[in-house]
Formats: structure tokens, C-alpha cells, sequence
């Protein structure tokens, strides 16, 4: 049976009413699921930060040696004596004047006693002369002795008074022999080195003890040539040595040389300990490394726990408005207290996770929090040091 005209029109009709339907109940549904789909979670909670600039301290590293500030060579100063008594050992405390060593003063002793007997016979020589030219003097208006004999007396008076200035000299010499038997300080400081043994002769000049006159060390830093310019006599420096043992500089002299062949010149250093584990450990001879205080510039700085290292390359995450982190290169300079300087790669207006850096990856989601108050150390507080990122755990 034919189906009429208006029959078809009816039933496309129906067919377009259920598309319709269909159309409206599926898109109800996508609806539903899309406001069903949650929202993506924050990868972590963060504290933010803007970089500030403040002023960091400007230090110059050296390496060098620690030596005795001066060394003084003690030793034998008379003839081939023998050794009787050793007072003191390497390491030991001396006074100035103090006795450190004697020779046996027997045979001195008795040839100074010979020498005061000699300048005793010259003085009574002396005196029996001076009373003959005298009494020639009284008698030289009377003519009853002749200008020869007169000239004889005077002579023998001079002659004797002669006499008597060699015998004290004599004298004197043994004395200052006999005194050398004690083998004394020329200052006060410590005893680096001995040699002398007890029963041992020993000869004029031979060394018997090194002092570090009043137990003071220096610092010889070797600094480049293209450096040098910027120390002067006063600059201060912090030392620490090999042992651990940490010291206050002041520059004493700048060496006026350089060497032609490490193009490096020798800064003298004073030192004095600080307090601290390993304090009165530094000896010399040490290795020790430095650092000079050259003042304080402005610098752009971020909290330290903001910079991590990753591939060898330091970054920071910059926050975005959306607070999805965005990981950005940036190169280091100094590094003091809590602070990192930021020598390039990061605009001064940028905001970045301040902590919890190492736990992020480029583009997450965080939620932020307010960053706590930064702290800056001052400049005199301590020098700069070259800035060391801290390595990211992730």
C-alpha cells in the first residue's frame, strides 16, 4: 500500500523531534561530566618572594702559608765550651732574658779571676807612679832634679795609667766572656727548633735555639697581579687554617715584587686568634685560606633556599599570575646569610618560591602562602663568599 503525501511529512517530523531529543540529552550529559571533572590540586604549598637588593659584602680569596712574624737564631757565642745544662725544649713559653742554656764556666771563671789580679798589680803600679811624678813636679822650681829625670817620672805616670785602662779592659772582656756561659732570650716568644745537647762542645756561633719572637704568625697570601691594586696596608681578613683554627688579619705590607713566573705578589698578613674549637691550633708552616674585606656593594639578592641546581645549572621558579611555576635559569654571585645574589637571568619585579624549590617541577600548581621576613646579614659581619646554590633533591 502507497504511503500518501501528508503520511511521509509526519514521520519526518517525528525523525527531527527524537535528533532533537537525542542532541539535548547528550548535551546535558557532556555538561554534567564536565562539571563533574575536579579541579587540579596544588602540587605543593609555597612562601613567595621579590627580590631584594641590599648591600652584600665585596671579598677577595687568597691561599697562602703561615710563618713566624720573626725568627731569631740563639746561639754559642764564645769559644769551644762544653754544654752543661739544657733549659728548655721545642714548644716552650720564654721570657726575655731568660737563661735557656749554660756552658761550664770553670776555666772563664778562673781567667777573669787572673784578669782582676792584673788590673789590681796596674793599679797600685799606677799610683806608686803617680806619686814619684808628683813629688818631680814639687821639685821642678828647686832644680835639684834635671828635665830628663823629671820627664821619666811623668812618662812613668802615663805609662802606668796606660797599664791600668788595658787591665780593665782585659777585665772586662773575661767578665763579658764569663757571662756568655748563660745562653739567654733576646726577646720573649716560643721555641721553634733546638739543637743544643747537654755535653756537647760547641763552637762560636753555632746555633743552638730558633724563637718566634713573641709568639707571633703571619699570613703570606699569594695574590694575582690584577688584584693586588685593591689591598692596602689596614685591609682586614678573616684565615682559617688547615687545622680548623680561624684568625683576624690586618694587612701589614704588600709585597713590592711579583713573581715573573706565577705573575703573583706575597701580602704579609698579622694575625690573632679567634675564639672558637680550634683555637691556638694554627702553627707555622700551615696552608690556610683567606678572605680579604674589601667593603660592601648593592646586589640583587633572593633567599638562598630559592635557587636549586639542576644539570649543573642553577634555576629559580618564577610564580605566574595562574600560580603555576615557571623554571628560569639565573646565574650566582655572593652569598651571605640567608641571601643569594642574583647576578642575571631574573627581572628585580619577579616573584619566586622561596622555599620548597626542590620539590617543583616546571609548570605545577602551587598555592601560596605569606613568605616570612628576610633576614640580611650585615656587611661587617662577615666577608662574602662565593655563592654556592643549594643542590635540589629532586
Amino acid at each position: 500500500m502507497k504511503a500518501t503525501k501528508p503520511q511521509v511529512t509526519l514521520a519526518a517530523m517525528a525523525l527531527c523531534i527524537l535528533a532533537g531529543a537525542t542532541g539535548l540529552l547528550a548535551s546535558g550529559s557532556l555538561r554534567a561530566a564536565d562539571e563533574k571533572k575536579p579541579e587540579p590540586k596544588p602540587a605543593l604549598t609555597v612562601a613567595t618572594a621579590v627580590p631584594q637588593r641590599v648591600n652584600l659584602p665585596v671579598a677577595l680569596s687568597a691561599n697562602g702559608n703561615i710563618t713566624a712574624w720573626q725568627e731569631a737564631s740563639v746561639g754559642a757565642e764564645g769559644v769551644a765550651l762544653r754544654l752543661t745544662e739544657v733549659r728548655v725544649n721545642v714548644g716552650d713559653q720564654v721570657r726575655k732574658g731568660q737563661v735557656l742554656a749554660t756552658f761550664a764556666p770553670d776555666t772563664l771563671r778562673a781567667e777573669a779571676a787572673q784578669a782582676r789580679a792584673s788590673l789590681a798589680e796596674a793599679e797600685a803600679s799606677a799610683a806608686d807612679a803617680a806619686g814619684n811624678a808628683e813629688r818631680a813636679r814639687s821639685l821642678q822650681a828647686t832644680g835639684a832634679l834635671s828635665a830628663s829625670q823629671i820627664n821619666q817620672y811623668f812618662t812613668a805616670e802615663k805609662t802606668a795609667k796606660a797599664r791600668v785602662e788595658a787591665a780593665r779592659a782585659l777585665f772586662q772582656a773575661q767578665t763579658v766572656r764569663l757571662n756568655q756561659t748563660q745562653v739567654l732570650a733576646p726577646d720573649s716568644g716560643i721555641i721553634s727548633a733546638r739543637t743544643a745537647t747537654v755535653g756537647a762542645v760547641v763552637g762560636n756561633g753555632t746555633e743552638l735555639f730558633r724563637l718566634i719572637r713573641q709568639g707571633r704568625l703571619e699570613w703570606r697570601a699569594e695574590v694575582t697581579s690584577s688584584e693586588l691594586g685593591r689591598l692596602t696596608t689596614g685591609t682586614t681578613a678573616v684565615v682559617t687554617a688547615a687545622s680548623g683554627a680561624r684568625l683576624a688579619g690586618r694587612v701589614r705590607t704588600v709585597g713590592p715584587t711579583v713573581d715573573a713566573q706565577t705573575r703573583s705578589a706575597l701580602v704579609y698578613v698579622d694575625l690573632t686568634p679567634l675564639p672558637g674549637p680550634f683555637s691556638g691550633s694554627a702553627r707555622a708552616g700551615m696552608f690556610a685560606r683567606g678572605e680579604f674585606d674589601l667593603g660592601a656593594t648593592p646586589a640583587l639578592t633572593v633567599p638562598q633556599p630559592a635557587v636549586i641546581v639542576r644539570d649543573g645549572f642553577s634555576y629559580v621558579l618564577r610564580v605566574g599570575p595562574d600560580n603555576r611555576v615557571a623554571q628560569v635559569k639565573v646565574q650566582t654571585g655572593r652569598l651571605a646569610g640567608d641571601r643569594i645574589e642574583i647576578t642575571g637571568g631574573l627581572p628585580a619585579d619577579a616573584r619566586v618560591v622561596a622555599s620548597g624549590a626542590g620539590f617543583l617541577n616546571d609548570g605545577d600548581l602551587v598555592r601560596i602562602v605569606e613568605a616570612p621576613a628576610a633576614t640580611v646579614s650585615k656587611p661587617n659581619q662577615a666577608p662574602a663568599q662565593t655563592a654556592s646554590a643549594p643542590v635540589a633533591t629532586k
